[in-house]
């Protein structure tokens, strides 16, 4: 009951404050200077609030929610991850001129071999209604002149408790780019002193790409199961823009043959 008088009355005095104000603009030409000055006063403290109001209602209003998790799962999912950088804002969005092992966010690596970095990544916040990622990865490539670029993505504990070799693991991505380029993904899995490894050249053809790593064609030790990661290499990203709008992992049995 309290509640509905709250809103009530909030409502009333809106309405009182914005006849007063929708008065104040008609009379604005005409006001004696002095009190134009306190009107105007009032009304720069009135749309600063405004603003930081709008600010933070576009933020969050915006499709899709901060700190969405939701994607596709193909049946008897048994894990399924989106990484930090693509849920939710970081307290460090980009960088510039990136160096050889550069973190960002707690998930995301930046490596290359560059003796001049021109290159930056930056996190941004997606607007288009298709989207379910809240966030993407912006890299930006102007001269290069390393032999290799690649951004490599640790996958959380979750991703390896229990792995089997009858599992899959799949990755589905959105890549937006200037100019054609190859992008591939590499899966590792480390078990006791060796490391698994299953590429896959990303189909960039495709709006919404996905990749399968089948470890039935490994010689996982499921006993001594580790961590895993992946690294997204790209060839010949020289004078380019690539966009990873999303980026998602989850985890599955392989079909019986």
């Amino acid at each position: 009951m309290l509640g509905r008088v709250n809103r009530i009355l909030d409502a009333i005095h809106h309405r009182r404050s914005l006849r007063r104000w929708t008065r104040v603009s008609r009379r604005a030409r005409d006001m004696p200077l002095p009190r134009l000055r306190v009107e105007e006063e009032r009304a720069r403290q009135l749309w600063q609030r405004l603003n930081e109001t709008l600010h933070v209602a576009g933020e969050r209003l915006a499709l899709p929610h901060i700190g969405s998790n939701a994607f596709p799962k193909p049946q008897g999912t048994t894990w399924a991850w989106r990484p930090a950088l693509w849920r939710g804002p970081l307290d460090r969005p980009g960088m510039s001129s990136v160096e050889n092992n550069s973190g960002l966010g707690d998930e995301v690596i930046l490596f290359h071999d560059c003796a001049k970095s021109e290159l930056t990544l930056r996190q941004l916040r997606n607007q288009r209604e298709a989207d379910l990622a809240p966030y993407g990865l912006r890299l930006d490539v102007f001269a290069f002149d390393g032999s290799f670029l690649s951004l490599v993505v640790h996958l959380p504990e979750a991703a390896v408790d229990g792995l089997r070799k009858q599992d899959l693991i799949r990755m589905n991505t959105i890549v937006e780019m200037e100019k054609p380029l190859e992008i591939f993904a590499r899966l590792n899995v480390k078990h006791g002193p060796n490391t698994e490894q299953i590429v896959r050249e990303l189909p960039l053809h495709q709006d919404d790409i996905t990749v399968e790593f089948d470890l039935a064609y490994t010689k996982l030790n499921e006993k001594r199961v580790e961590r895993a990661w992946v690294d997204l290499i790209f060839e010949n990203p020289q004078m380019n823009q690539v966009v990873l709008r999303d980026l998602t992992f989850c985890r599955h049995p392989r079909a019986e043959i």
